[in-house]
């Protein structure tokens, strides 16, 4: 297999093509070694080459959804057996590889995908771009001086650039949202509950859940009827699906009333003209199927969304750090973490239990007034991001730190709401910058519903399968 063919598949095709005997699982593996070969260095998208497992995932021969197809894993909170996770953070650079696994990367695995390596990521995830002093900054493929977006970044760069069909990606405050849009790729941040964290219970106390960046909505819905049963234990759960996701790709959505917000919620954020533009483009492109497209403000009584996020990240990295610190037996030194992490640990000690509770009850209050406000509208039509993917160095955590910590604000406006609520919402991408970066839209609907977000989404793209840069 070629590498020009190999790119030109999404994961179900490759996997078609593998089960019924055309194209061997180590031909699809060394085609996608050879454009990791080819554009690794330049996206520095890996953070580590698992080149034997995939071989022996390839030799195993596993049957499923997607036999054959190498995948990626992002290096943060998501153990892959035989691998460190290093969670973008010089304090794990020296991590012992780990004994035990995922329950996302099992599931991967039990449907044929191989283990290819593991995929970049700010420290801790904690960075709306991909620029960690671990392993240095994740640049787009389509313009290699701007950013691939965090905290995903890894991942969507290797995806957009082709070196692999689907990524790990998690989000907790738009993760999965931010480099999709950065990148051109279909990004589903699903419910709050539907994708397995396991072992652990939850993730920022529920802000942050898991899915994958793909290049196809038939590879995300397909990989989320895979990834989006509940496991033993769960502390709670989405509802399920009326029938697999697979099926809502290229269904009729009907005809839907959608609300159009081209404002942040955050009133203190301004929204690149561009980026408005995109949303209202695609309003009138929905509009074009007949659905009832109404302009929407805000509710005035909601709490900036940063409110919540800033403050359950912040104790729950602060954790993260002290544990590791424990492990290791000493104290915290001044090359350990990021500029950037280092000021958001130092926050995350100073918070006390009070305001904590306090950030989960905004969190649930938050919520119920989105659900209320979402009353009689199937979705909500916005911009991915508020700002064009900015250039490296930007938003670089040891640079200027606090600068860029409040550079966020503008990539995460409008998504970090939706992990506050625990709403599905998902990247599309629609449109182009003046210089031919990628602009998006998301798409947002009421809890556990992710399939008429699949529907929608079919409207608004031009086939199915997105182009590498």
């Amino acid at each position: 297999m070629r590498a020009d063919e190999y790119t030109a598949l999404d994961g179900t095709g490759l996997a078609a093509l593998v089960t019924k005997g055309e194209v061997t699982r180590e031909e699809v593996l060394d085609a996608a070694l050879a454009v990791l070969a080819e554009r690794g260095t330049e996206t520095n998208a890996l953070v580590e080459v698992s080149e034997e497992q995939a071989r022996a995932a390839a030799r195993a021969g596993v049957p499923g959804a997607f036999a054959g197809v190498p995948t990626l894993i992002k290096d943060l909170g998501c153990d892959v057996a035989g691998l460190p996770t290093r969670n973008g953070s010089r304090l794990f650079a020296d991590a012992a590889p780990s004994e035990d696994e995922s329950t996302l990367v099992s599931r991967l695995r039990g449907v044929g995908a191989g283990i290819l390596g593991k995929t970049g990521t700010p420290e801790f995830g904690f960075g709306t771009s991909t620029e960690p002093a671990l392993s240095g900054p994740v640049r787009n493929p389509w313009n290699t001086a701007h950013s691939a977006g965090g905290s995903s970044g890894g991942s969507a760069a290797a995806v957009a650039a082709g070196i692999v069909p689907f990524a790990h990606a998690t989000d907790g405050g738009g993760s999965i949202r931010i480099p999709s849009s950065c990148c051109g790729l279909f990004g589903l941040k699903p419910s709050r509950g539907r994708v397995s964290l396991g072992p652990k219970g939850e993730n920022w106390a529920g802000l942050s859940v898991a899915h994958m960046v793909t290049r196809s909505l038939r590879d995300s819905a397909a990989l989320l009827d895979v990834l989006g049963a509940p496991a033993p234990g769960e502390p709670y759960g989405a509802p399920g699906p009326a029938r697999p996701y697979r099926d809502e790709v290229g269904a009729d959505p009907g005809r839907l009333r959608i609300g159009l917000l081209v404002d942040a919620p955050d009133p203190a954020v301004d929204v690149d003209p561009a980026c408005r533009d995109a949303a209202r483009d695609a309003a009138a492109r929905l509009a074009s199927f007949g659905h009832e497209i109404e302009p929407l403000a805000w509710p005035s009584t909601l709490v900036r969304p940063g409110e919540v996020v800033s403050v359950i990240s912040a104790v729950h990295t602060a954790r993260t750090v002290d544990q590791r610190l424990a492990e290791l037996g000493r104290e915290q030194r001044e090359d350990d973490l990021d500029g950037a992490t280092a000021i958001v640990v130092g926050h995350g000690r100073r918070i006390d239990l009070t305001r904590y509770v306090d950030a989960i009850d905004t969190m649930y209050a938050t919520g119920r007034l989105i659900a209320g406000f979402m009353s009689g509208f199937d979705a909500l039509l916005t911009p991915s991001m508020a700002v064009t993917p900015p250039p490296i160095g930007e938003l670089d955590p040891n640079r200027d730190p606090a600068s860029a910590l409040q550079g966020m604000r503008g990539m995460a406006a409008f998504t970090g709401l939706f992990n506050v609520t625990g709403q599905p919402a998902a990247s599309i991408p629609f449109g182009r910058t003046a210089d031919g970066l990628p602009l998006a839209v998301q798409l947002v609907t009421p809890y556990g519903d992710e399939s008429t977000i699949l529907r929608l989404a079919g409207q608004l793209l031009d086939g199915d399968l997105l182009p590498i840069a």
